[in-house]
């Protein structure tokens, strides 16, 4: 069973030494009035970037030209509770293909909503998207929680999706349903053929693993080319994960938080249950976690071999501090913002890039002073 045991039974009292923590963060503001946004995602050749505002519409940002307007040829999407637009990847042929993939929430019946996946090609100058195509949706709707929808590249041009339960716990543990699933795609939309269940019969052919509750993060770790996950646990027990092929990360069976009731999650056997996976790192108190980032720049390098966290709770970005898959320290910045950060992404040039969770949001360019 993989997983770091030794480092889960110091979760709350480990810190990065007094001399870290002292470094100074500066955060600039570089755009505001944004509508909750929720995602970003760099355009090549210092183009500036594409951001996604929950309320549905598509922008891009560029440093001296400011904020676009909407971009047309986005798909209608069910913006309520935790739905609406969220993630935005390129692909990885971006430069040829032009395609830009989004995640969303849609409406179903009865006022419950479901997320989807798809596609389509940015014009050249930005303003369009064309010919766009729903690839993936979750059957099974829900009232708009716990949705998930992170989406992420590795190096072999597969894309994984992080989707979340839909707040029906049980479905993550069930193989016919995309709920509570890290899903993983050809960079067509197509199901690879050595997916771990893609001959089992009643399986999603989609699923690389599951047992997943609520997946806010989604992030390749360019040290090790595998892919990362975080999620929200229930009241406690938010988790950063390894997705690794075939394998069960527990949810709702295992779990290190309580149900908000303060009572035992039904159906848990406890934190560490036979079959399942441990998590790399967990809250015992959930922060909240959001969309995370890995530090592999040189313009800051004492943020070498960190990860970033974004924390809507406790209104913080959090940096945690590897060697290897082991987190050996944690540190909060931008606590006296008192924003709810959203998403994190690591610029090409080095600097963070931070989005808050606002009806006006902000877009922060985050570095240490000199």
């Amino acid at each position: 069973m993989r997983g770091c045991l030794a480092a889960l039974t110091m979760v709350s009292a480990l810190l990065l030494s007094p001399a870290v923590r002292a470094e100074k963060v500066h955060a600039e503001v570089l755009q505001d009035g944004l509508d909750h946004p929720w995602s970003l995602a760099f355009l090549p050749d210092n183009q500036g970037m594409l951001i996604t505002e929950r309320s549905g519409q598509l922008r891009r940002w560029q440093a001296g030209a400011g904020l676009s307007e909407p971009i047309g040829g986005v798909p209608e999407v069910w913006a309520q509770r935790q739905g609406g637009l969220l993630d935005v990847v390129l692909a990885p042929d971006f430069s040829s293909s032009r395609r830009v993939w989004l995640s969303y929430t849609v409406a179903g019946q009865d006022g419950r909503a479901g997320a989807a996946v798809g596609y389509g090609r940015l014009s050249e100058d930005h303003r369009q998207l064309s010919d766009f195509r729903e690839v993936l949706r979750q059957q099974g709707l829900s009232t708009g929680a716990n949705l998930g929808t992170r989406l992420a590249f590795d190096r072999s041009g597969h894309l994984f999706i992080a989707f979340g339960d839909n707040f029906q716990a049980g479905k993550a543990q069930d193989l016919s349903a995309l709920q509570g699933k890290i899903v993983r795609l050809n960079a067509d939309g197509s199901v690879p053929a050595d997916n771990p269940l893609a001959t089992k019969a009643g399986a999603r052919p989609e699923i690389w693993s599951w047992g997943m509750r609520n997946p806010q993060g989604l992030a390749l770790n360019p040290a090790s080319g595998e892919i990362w996950e975080s999620e929200h646990g229930p009241r406690g027990g938010d988790e950063v994960n390894i997705p690794h092929r075939g394998n069960n990360y527990g949810w709702p069976l295992a779990t290190w938080g309580v149900d908000y009731s303060g009572e035992k999650v039904p159906g848990s056997k406890g934190g560490r249950v036979a079959g399942t996976e441990q998590p790399v790192w967990y809250w015992k108190v959930s922060p909240a976690i959001s969309g995370m980032a890995f530090y592999s720049g040189t313009r800051f390098p004492q943020w070498k071999d960190s990860l970033f966290i974004g924390a809507l709770k406790e209104k913080n970005l959090i940096r945690l501090s590897l060697n290897g898959n082991r987190v050996e320290g944690q540190e909060r910045l931008l606590a006296d913002r008192g924003e709810r950060i959203r998403d994190v992404r690591a610029g090409p040039d080095g600097w963070l890039y931070v989005l808050t969770d606002e009806s006006n949001g902000k877009l922060l360019k985050v570095g240490l002073q000199p």
